[in-house]
């Protein structure tokens, strides 16, 4: 069964392990600190979201809430598409 993006594309099937469950229970559980984008190679936007983490004490944690939800809907193909080869390091 083929996968379909938000632009009516199919997503090729990939060998690629995902990193969809781990992501997304980092994101719900450590989402304040970034943890989780820097498990998908995001250093840059891991940074910069543990930096506005502790200037703003945490209050923009509903933001790694949110990913984490967003990465456990999707499917294996679906992330590993999206957040894995083509690297989209924001929702």
């Amino acid at each position: 069964m083929d996968v379909i993006d938000e632009k009516g594309n199919v997503i090729p099937k990939s060998s690629e392990e995902s990193k969809r469950v781990l992501a997304g229970i980092l994101a719900i559980l450590l989402g304040t600190l970034g943890v989780h984008k820097f498990v998908l190679g995001y250093t840059k936007e891991g940074i910069i979201q543990l930096i506005i983490s502790v200037f703003s004490c945490g209050t923009l944690g509903i933001i790694g809430f949110i990913e984490g939800i967003i990465y456990l809907t999707k499917s294996d193909e679906e992330f590993i598409y999206m957040y894995q080869t083509n690297k989209k390091g924001w929702f």
